[in-house]
């Protein structure tokens, strides 16, 4: 995967919000973790394995949310229509 050298400040209520969500998500990923060293039922991890792409979804969806109402916007507003090349994109990545 190909990392931008583009750098975001996020205003605090974003990042606040962002964190909890990747926090919330490191736990889950370290519960299940621990449901695979006490040899769980498979349908169990499955369930919270389920939990987490669903958690990953609100994630991107907010992240995305973000991006748009603020990097894409001003980037076409200083007359960078590129951007939107990106963002479609990006958009086919999360989709697959």
């Amino acid at each position: 995967m190909e990392e931008s050298t583009k750098l975001k400040h996020r205003d605090n209520p974003e990042y606040k919000n962002l964190m909890i969500r990747l926090n919330r998500i490191e736990g889950q990923i370290r519960g299940i973790k621990n449901m695979v060293e006490e040899d769980r039922y498979c349908v169990d991890i499955l369930t919270q394995v389920s939990a987490i792409q669903s958690a990953l979804n609100g994630f991107n969806k907010m992240l995305l949310t973000n991006h748009i109402k603020s990097c894409v916007v001003e980037d076409i507003q200083v007359g960078n229509v590129e951007v939107v090349d990106e963002l479609c994109n990006t958009i086919q990545k999360l989709m697959k």
